[in-house]
């Protein structure tokens, strides 16, 4: 098992510092020879930012590979849904314990969701560096 994970994609704009890459997401079944007669077939287009000091080496319009580790991808649903979840749950349990009160346990558990996210969004910088993918010129 790879510990990267890997798209190709195509540089579609460059400003200072950052490079904005065109990625084809699609799913097992888009390159079968029947996806166009099924509707479970389905392909996305979407935008990856790519923060590097570098982006000379690049211009508009290049294939490259966008990579990223296993584990950022781990971090990032960690940041995203498991601590959100658990903390939800967490507060939902405490105060029905405390109070009784389905409805204030409801409103408290999805209020301690806003400064979990007020946090995420204070240090986003140390988390995009965290969380960063990186570019290469080509396509494996």
């Amino acid at each position: 098992m790879s510990a990267n994970i890997k798209h190709c994609g195509i540089v579609d704009e460059i400003t200072d510092g950052c490079i904005k890459v065109r990625i084809v997401q699609s799913s097992a079944c888009a390159s079968c020879k029947v996806a166009s007669r099924c509707n479970a077939s389905e392909s996305k287009e979407k935008i990856v930012e790519v923060y590097d000091e570098d982006t000379n080496m690049f211009s508009i319009g290049d294939n490259v590979t966008v990579t990223a580790s296993q584990g950022m991808g781990f971090l990032a649903v960690l940041l995203s849904s498991v601590i959100p979840l658990f903390l939800l749950i967490a507060v939902l349990a405490s105060v029905l314990a405390a109070t009784s009160s389905e409805a204030w346990a409801a409103l408290a558990s999805l209020g301690a969701l806003a400064p979990y996210y007020l946090i995420l969004y204070m240090l986003k910088d140390k988390i995009r560096s965290r969380l960063s993918f990186k570019i290469e010129h080509g396509q494996p």
